[in-house]
């Protein structure tokens, strides 16, 4: 078994946290921010199954997920939830956002087990804590690396210094999970690692995994059957060929590849027509509101955020 973040450690980082926050109100980060512009935009979510999918690729995950979470019986809903927390973290004032790590801990500290077969270089009989320090800066990684990776083709590129800066920016956000000093030094550092991760034996498909992952890729819906063969295809382009074959995705090809730079395509043609009350996540314009000192129900807010994230529950 890996390294545990201890409660103690999650509780030296949120204390952290506070104490170099300049405006509680604005959160972690707060307007100016690289984060909240990367993040800020809805056409990231195009990526939130290759995300998902290199989370479950690494073996802790994939198993802790299929055991211990309500993904089979509604596989939207674990994913959903990641998110709803995500955009507390991202968006919500300084409270908010060290509550939402606290809830995370708190789940994360009743989940252990064993993989129950080899993957990834380990034993079938290797023991994973969902509290492990390298499983959690890799599901942080997925999340840092695929949003700057949309962001730059489908809004606009970034300079090496802008990088280098969205990732300071984000090791801030690594307190949040207690492993603010185990995350890369550096952006370079970062993406020496990513490379790394993606190309080396630590991430393999678990029967799990695969089966929760063709849940996810799977929607059941009328809405999402009619766009699921075009996003299975795009998320396939988007992972290294044996991670979606592991997870029964077909990459398509020649073919495949030339409809992907058509969806990129026309996403990218489409982001600066959209309104922003499309174009922005619901999370972020909620945080305009708050710091604009704005009250009462925002019903178009409400409603796009079921469309993105679903209920709350």
């Amino acid at each position: 078994m890996g390294e545990a973040v201890t409660r103690s450690e999650l509780l030296a980082d949120l204390d952290a946290l506070r104490a170099e926050t300049r405006d509680p109100r604005a959160g972690v980060f707060g307007p100016g921010s690289l984060v909240w512009e990367v993040a800020r935009e809805a056409i990231i979510f195009l990526g939130a199954g290759r995300a998902a999918l290199l989370q479950l690729a690494h073996p802790y995950v994939g198993v802790a997920v299929g055991e211990h979470s309500v993904t089979k019986s509604d596989p939207l809903m674990r994913f959903r939830g990641t998110f709803r927390r995500i955009f507390r973290m991202v968006f919500g004032d300084l409270d908010e956002a060290i509550a939402a790590a606290r809830a995370v801990y708190a789940v994360h500290s009743r989940i252990r087990g064993v993989i129950g077969e080899r993957a990834g270089g380990l034993d079938a009989t290797h023991a994973y804590d969902a509290r492990d320090r390298a499983a959690k800066v890799w599901v942080l990684a997925t999340l840092w690396d695929t949003s700057l990776w949309l962001f730059e083709r489908l809004v606009r590129p970034l300079s090496n210094d802008e990088k280098a800066r969205y990732y300071a920016e984000n090791r801030r956000f690594g307190r949040l999970f207690g492993v603010a000093d185990s995350l890369p030094a550096s952006y370079a550092g970062f993406c020496d690692y990513v490379s790394d991760m993606l190309a080396g034996p630590s991430l393999e498909v678990t029967r799990p995994a695969a089966e929760i992952g063709r849940f996810i890729m799977s929607p059941q819906n009328r809405l999402g059957r009619l766009v699921s063969p075009d996003y299975r295809l795009f998320t396939a382009q988007l992972l290294p060929e044996r991670l979606a074959t592991g997870f029964g995705l077909d990459r398509g090809g020649a073919a495949g590849a030339r409809r992907f730079e058509r969806i990129m395509g026309a996403a990218k043609r489409a982001t600066p027509l959209l309104p922003a009350r499309i174009r922005y996540l619901p999370a972020y314009v909620e945080a305009t509101r708050r710091l604009e000192g704005r009250t009462g129900r925002d019903r178009v807010g409400e409603l796009l955020s079921r469309l993105y994230v679903g209920e709350a529950r």
